[in-house]
């Protein structure tokens, strides 16, 4: 197999993406063929990096008539602005106000113990003991929370947005695709969720330049932040199993389970209650905003029993995972990393019993990784960003006397449309996957960026049309041929 050279030069999407190319126009349009790039102090990683911090700061602006006074004042305003942010209510809520710890510590009210995994327990608590300086009354400290959350998550989108840049050496501009989601914006303050994205992000990094151990470590400290981030695990024991990548595999699971363990074992031996609360309450909870369920308890008008929920929803992500796992197999190509990390995550979240809206951030950088085209990606962020503002207008119709908002009727669209809109950009990796040939990270020749030691590696494990010879259609690439699809072993055409 030809190896692909690192030193290439830089893909140029306005050369390749009309959506980018037309987009481009607003600061000058499309780079030039003897423009210098990487000539200056602003490198694509650290204009990728201030777009980021830009765009989070205008999220943070759209906040502002809550942070001024919704979130203080009745129910329905903080979402009749879209304005709705988990944080400062939970700075009471939790206990965080009242100096309580969390897990060890009992709670008054509906919940006994902080509902939330242990590492991001730890980034709540870090931001309460930076909040402890600030006196006043408790609204001033509620708003004192939320900005230091906020700062602190900013962080973490400028290393979602650094990592993602690099994660694919010759598509750094891609990135930008994660810089300017508008979903990220509107979401990055509601929860913690990108906490655990820019840990998810950084370990995606570390694979791509073949650090198995690191990316271990990283996936068990961002699933003690979120559950999400150990469903990478499965489709990379996959990709490792046919390219024979076990040693590699191996250290990535044992530094996720050590990084996991080092996380949870004090809280598990010293607050059992406290620790197991984020499972069970996963397990209790009932159908709620975002999932088709909800639709399906609405339309019928019937509750639906949670323990049958979750088992449906069990089944029916073992049943995706195990397609996932075939179409891994049996594809004419070995899949890219990225592209099974989107799928497999996209199904957690379309069966889920639940499909809350910052949700959107587990999957904006694996997104970009998997299919950095604009026109796919902008067409699933409108129907995030009409989900976005959905919700909000049907939670304002539920709150206010006067019934102003979004009726159930035009919720469920809502929930509909952003499913769909998942749907679409699962469909068009599917399809990339089916037919490398029309897959934009591989237009140049290259295997698998984001692969690591996989990246270049021959098959020896597959299934199907996969165990001959490809038969792809006639391409033209802008970088050497390389050859793909071959087994180990000469007989591999006869298998």
């Amino acid at each position: 197999m030809t190896s692909v050279h690192e030193d290439r030069p830089v893909v140029r999407p306005t050369h390749q993406d009309d959506i980018a190319a037309a987009g481009s126009e607003l600061i000058g349009g499309p780079v030039g063929r003897w423009a210098r790039l990487g000539s200056s102090r602003l490198t694509p990683v650290r204009v990728v990096a201030l777009v980021a911090i830009g765009m989070f700061a205008l999220g943070m602006v759209q906040k502002i008539p809550c942070y001024e006074w919704a979130w203080f004042r009745g129910t329905s305003s903080q979402y009749t602005h879209a304005c709705y942010s988990d944080i400062p209510h939970l700075y009471l809520g939790r206990g965080f106000a009242d100096g309580l710890v969390p897990y060890f510590d009992r709670l008054t009210g509906d919940m006994e113990f902080l509902e939330y995994p242990v590492l991001t327990g730890l980034f709540m608590q870090v931001a309460a003991w930076l909040t402890m300086p600030f006196d006043g009354s408790v609204q001033e400290r509620e708003q004192a929370y939320w900005m230091i959350n906020a700062l602190m998550l900013m962080i973490c989108a400028a290393v979602i947005a650094v990592c993602v840049a690099r994660t694919h050496r010759r598509r750094p501009w891609d990135a930008l695709l994660v810089a300017l989601a508008p979903a990220l914006a509107l979401t990055a303050t509601i929860n913690w969720d990108l906490l655990a994205v820019a840990l998810t992000a950084a370990a995606m990094l570390m694979w791509s330049r073949g650090r198995s151990l690191a990316f271990g470590i990283l996936i068990g400290l961002a699933t003690a932040a979120k559950l999400y981030p150990v469903l990478l695990l499965g489709p990379l024991l996959v990709l490792c199993w046919r390219a024979g990548k076990y040693r590699e595999y191996g250290a990535a699971l044992l530094g996720a389970s050590g990084a996991w363990l080092l996380v949870n074992l004090p809280v598990m031996a010293f607050a059992p209650e406290g620790w197991k609360k984020f499972y069970t309450f996963s397990q209790e909870r009932a159908v709620d905003f975002g999932s088709f369920w909800l639709i399906i308890t609405q339309r019928t008008g019937k509750p639906l029993d949670v323990e049958a929920v979750n088992t449906y929803a069990t089944l029916l992500m073992v049943a995706v995972c195990a397609g996932i796992a075939a179409l891994t197999l049996t594809a004419p190509r070995r899949p890219r990393f990225a592209q099974l990390a989107f799928l497999v995550v996209a199904a957690f979240v379309l069966t889920n019993k639940v499909y809350s809206p910052q949700y959107v951030l587990w999957l904006i950088p694996l997104a970009a990784l998997a299919r950095p085209r604009w026109r796919d990606f902008l067409i699933w962020q409108s129907g995030e960003v009409m989900y976005y503002l959905g919700i909000w207008m049907y939670l304002a119709y539920t709150t206010s006397g006067d019934k102003r908002g979004l009726p159930p009727e035009g919720y469920q669209l809502a929930i509909a449309l952003h499913l769909l809109a998942t749907l679409y950009l699962c469909a068009v990796v599917v399809r990339d996957i089916l037919m490398p040939e029309r897959d934009a990270v591989r237009r140049d020749g290259s295997d698998d960026p984001s692969g690591g030691v996989l990246d270049g590696a021959e098959d020896t494990f597959v299934l199907g049309k996969a165990a001959h010879p490809p038969r792809h259609a006639v391409h033209h690439f802008e970088g050497p041929r390389v050859e793909w699809g071959a087994t180990a072993g000469s007989g591999a055409a006869e298998r």
